[in-house]
């Protein structure tokens, strides 16, 4: 641990996980606090922040759990108005929330449609509008958004409306990193690519279509140019160099943590 992050306050959004093991936002909680970050954990559920509080102060770090719903503004004023109270301000937004499902287009409902555009944008567009001002009256703030490879190719699944919602995220991050940057503020996407997550035995449809964990893990190992699947703690360790300031030249890039599998034409 290097203390990149020493007393700055971190928000995770999404810092729960749905099973077992470790997933991008605890991974990313635990990460921030390992590097010195006062850590507010927030999931839609209490128990699973809970869960990765606990975690970060086994090892002596600081961390408040919180629970909010990020398509709702009122439960996202909420949140960074309890982390104010807590820690005095917010130095680093990490947007971790996604969902996704094995639809057709033909079979996708538009309540589905919303629900995905929902939590994978509208939420972001909240949570950075909320804590913008507090970044803008101090001088210096950082936004990283969890994207993913799929947002810059099309894959072999039927995840229209994730592929169309992640890609929408790039381009919204992108746009707050160029009308904020001489404010001090950076903006910034980590694209994973084929990760091996508790989300994945969570994924309507994804168990179906493999037939067996065995099968899906190295179905999807196969993909990567590297052989293997990355994990939670690849996505982490991207965050935490974004947020620090040895990225502080590195703004508005979409940066795919996927072993290469972006290069490939299909």
């Amino acid at each position: 641990m290097t203390q990149r992050l020493q007393q700055r306050v971190v928000l995770v959004f999404g810092a729960g996980s749905c099973g077992p093991g470790w997933s991008n936002g605890k991974a990313a909680a635990v990460a921030y606090a390992r590097e010195g970050a006062r850590v507010v954990a927030i999931d839609r559920l209490l128990e699973r922040a809970q869960e990765t509080r606990d975690l970060v102060q086994q090892e002596g770090g600081s961390c408040l759990a919180l629970a909010g719903d990020v398509t709702s503004a009122a439960d996202i004023d909420a949140v960074v108005g309890a982390a104010q109270s807590a820690f005095g301000t917010v130095d680093v937004l990490h947007y971790n929330v996604g969902i996704s499902g094995f639809r057709p287009l033909t079979e996708l409902s538009e309540a589905a449609w919303e629900q995905t555009f929902a939590a994978n944008l509208k939420g972001a567009f909240l949570a950075s509008r909320r804590v913008l001002p507090i970044m803008l009256a101090q001088g210096r703030g950082v936004i990283t958004t969890i994207s993913s490879t799929a947002s810059l190719a099309i894959g072999p699944i039927p995840f229209v409306d994730y592929y169309a919602s992640k890609a929408g995220l790039n381009q919204f991050t992108r746009s707050v990193a160029i009308a904020y940057a001489k404010q001090g503020i950076r903006a910034n996407v980590v694209a994973p690519g084929l990760m091996n997550t508790p989300l994945l035995l969570e994924t309507p449809g994804f168990l179906d279509h493999y037939g067996t964990v065995e099968n899906m893990v190295r179905a999807r190992g196969a993909l990567s140019p590297t052989g293997a699947m990355g994990d939670a703690w690849d996505i982490a360790h991207a965050a935490v160099f974004l947020a620090s300031d040895e990225a502080r030249y590195i703004n508005g890039v979409v940066l795919p943590v996927d072993g290469g599998l972006h290069c490939r034409l299909g």
